[in-house]
């Protein structure tokens, strides 16, 4: 079959209408890997391809037309504008793998003229993004503040994770924890797994009966109530209003109230000191770069001499790339995320006179999580859309989907860092040798 890029520019200039599916070949570098089909009949890729996307209407190529790439296709796919065959929107990974290697490119000028002379000018003029869909950076500023500024921050965190507490129940599983678990073996249980992480933190923060611990972005409260249970007087703080409440019920029904305490606050706002150990799970990716000088300072000023902490986040694999988020993840999921490499996490630490004593990575086992969510969301699917919505819906199931075949191809990874705050004598009180079960 001849396609249009077996065809010359110039026939742009000749007056040819394209297909649609011909459209979409002028945006690919490269072949289209998986079978393509749209509402005008054409179709492109493999014939016998497992997987299919197909194009149901104008404002699906209007979509990608006017932003070829993640954020035009997760538009047209969010919105219903195209759907994908062969896989359920609870969990897409096998497509997502398939298109691995798909890339768009910018158009050349006749190929965008014989593009506008085929769908109508008026079919590229950009049209409403799904309503999940964030506003670009640029306009947060104004309407939200600078980045990381509190403001901009709570309204970040209320976008991702005040969803619905019964959504990511059904998501998340009785842990509620939306973060990286950690498997002793691949065949545990998603709560093993779960279990198993608060138990790794938990020790390795040296943790016991009568010390007090700080937890910094603690989600529903997970890691706090951990502690609790085991004696350790715990304060967590979340921006989210709703995990709050959550914990805050969670700590009441299990008799805790006395050692625990989940306040909804910004985590700068904690004023009291003196902590045995600061845990910061699944927060650093929300502090911005920049700010980790201040980051770990805060943390510092937090921890008695001898004190412990644990940062555990997810990271790039090498310190070189841009360290902002892709046009979904940060339009979707992370407004104002930011990732860079372990290395610069642990000079920052560093930076700030605390020494890091311990760091491992647990890349593979934050891909095994998201697969366990993602198994969730397809068991519990009709009561997610019923609770959240079906765009809603789709961006979890495309987000953890394609957060999945990052970490298992080491697009990003997840590490914990353990430091240590050193006191007058600058001498460690941690034993010479790692304590904790691995």
């Amino acid at each position: 079959m001849t396609t249009f890029k077996d065809r010359s520019d110039a026939f742009a200039d000749l007056g040819t209408r394209l297909s649609i599916a011909e459209v979409v070949e002028a945006l690919v570098d490269g072949d289209v890997p998986i079978k393509l089909t749209a509402y005008d009949g054409s179709t492109t890729g493999p014939v016998d391809s497992e997987f299919a996307l197909e194009i149901r209407n104008p404002r699906g190529i209007n979509y990608l037309a006017n932003a070829p790439g993640d954020l035009g296709l997760a538009r047209a796919y969010i919105s219903g504008d195209m759907d994908a065959a062969g896989v359920h929107p609870g969990d897409p990974y096998e497509i997502l793998a398939a298109m691995t290697d798909l890339k768009f490119k910018r158009p050349s000028a006749l190929s965008l003229v014989a593009i506008a002379r085929s769908l109508g000018w008026e079919r590229l003029r950009p049209v409403p993004p799904p309503p999940q869909e964030t506003l670009p950076r640029w306009r947060r500023i104004a309407l939200e503040g600078l980045r990381h500024s509190k403001t901009r921050d709570a309204e970040v965190i209320h976008h991702h994770y005040d969803v619905s507490n019964t959504f990511y129940e059904y998501v998340l599983g009785p842990s509620m924890t939306y973060t990286c678990a950690c498997y002793g073996d691949r065949d545990w249980s998603l709560e093993q797994a779960q279990e198993n992480k608060y138990r790794l933190v938990f020790e390795k923060l040296r943790l016991k009966e009568g010390d007090r611990l700080l937890d910094i972005g603690c989600g529903w409260g997970g890691m706090v109530r951990y502690a609790a249970k085991r004696g350790v007087r715990v304060i967590g703080a979340t921006l989210s209003a709703e995990q709050a409440a959550w914990a805050q019920k969670r700590i009441a029904d299990e008799g805790l109230g006395e050692l625990a305490e989940v306040r909804h606050s910004d985590y700068r706002d904690i004023t009291e000191t003196g902590f045995d150990a600061v845990s910061s799970i699944g927060l650093t990716e929300h502090i911005g770069v920049q700010n980790y000088p201040y980051y770990f300072r805060f943390i510092q000023s937090k921890l008695r001499d001898g004190g412990l902490f644990l940062n555990h986040c997810i990271t790039r694999h090498d310190n070189t790339r841009t360290t902002k988020a892709g046009d979904f993840i940060d339009r979707y999921v992370f407004p104002d995320g930011e990732l860079i490499g372990s290395g610069r996490i642990i000079s920052e630490i560093q930076n700030v006179g605390l020494e890091v004593v311990h760091e491992e990575n647990l890349r593979e086992h934050y891909a095994l999580t998201l697969a366990e969510w993602c198994k969730n969301l397809v068991a519990n699917w009709d009561a997610c859309v019923a609770e959240a919505g079906e765009g809603t819906a789709k961006v979890w199931g495309l987000y953890m989907a394609g957060s999945r075949l990052g970490f298992e191809r080491n697009v990003v990874q997840l590490h914990q860092v353990l430091g240590v705050k050193l006191g007058p004598g600058k001498l460690p009180e941690v034993p010479l040798r790692p304590w904790w079960q691995p």
